[in-house]
């Protein structure tokens, strides 16, 4: 798809990959709008591109969406692509005695998937009017398996990847002109996989997959180690699944 002279959203965009991308996509007459929570990181993130703004917001809070919403309609009067990037992890484990698993589970369905879905509700009215037009949703790894060691989050990464592919065969249907793309990536070195002592890719990386992805329409944008990890798993997947959380096979 074209991706010049689009009026682009990214949530959590202010750091991480959710910056990287903007980083990215910045320029070629793009208008780029950040958001996030943190109104100090948004405005340091802004200060170092061009055609960039930013909305505080949390994707959680609907008086929030509401806001953001109305800013994109108010400044841009429509958008182009959405970025559904902002997310959380937490290290979860099911037979932990903190009494907290049903807690942090429900918080991270509502930030990694529910929030998504509203997003994409409210703007897919925009996304229809556009000529052309993405949902990129930002999902993981663990959308194909899960990790013992973040098990609710890998929860939320598989609901958003089943949500994505049904959104993409409605649009199909309905708005062929609205592509609908994932992104798979392993751990990637930013402030959520810190406690992690594994490789990473850098955000650039993944933002440089997901930009040539967008310019070739390949909708699942399978970064790094995924792309063999997710061929061995269509292939043996109870054996690639203990081996991935290092269990023996």
């Amino acid at each position: 798809m074209n991706i010049e002279n689009k009026t682009i959203l990214i949530t959590g965009g202010g750091t991480g990959i959710g910056f990287a991308i903007a980083s990215k996509l910045s320029g070629k007459g793009n208008n780029i709008i950040l958001a996030g929570r943190r109104e100090d990181v948004l405005k340091e993130a802004v200060a170092k591109l061009p055609n960039t703004t930013y909305v505080v917001t949390d994707v959680t809070n609907e008086a929030d969406v509401n806001n953001l919403v109305q800013q994109v309609k108010n400044k841009f009067g429509g958008l182009d692509i959405l970025v559904n990037n902002a997310g959380t992890g937490i290290f979860n484990p099911l037979d932990s005695d903190s009494g907290k698993v049903y807690e942090n589970a429900k918080f991270e369905m509502e930030l990694n998937y529910l929030s998504v879905v509203r997003l994409t509700e409210r703007f897919l009215p925009f996304l229809k009017a556009s000529k052309e037009a993405a949902i990129i949703n930002i999902e993981s790894i663990v959308s194909y398996l899960p990790s013992i060691a973040i098990p609710t989050y890998s929860a939320t990464k598989a609901a958003l990847h089943s949500y994505a592919l049904a959104l993409r065969l409605t649009l199909e249907a309905s708005n062929p002109h609205i592509k609908v793309f994932e992104v798979f990536p392993p751990f990637v070195d930013t402030d959520l996989a810190k406690a992690f002592d594994t490789d990473k890719l850098s955000p650039d990386e993944v933002a440089l997959d997901l930009y040539n992805a967008l310019l070739k329409n390949e909708y699942a944008v399978r970064n790094g180690r995924t792309k063999e990890v997710y061929a061995a798993y269509q292939q043996a997947p109870e054996v690639v699944l203990k081996q991935f959380n290092g269990i023996e096979a």
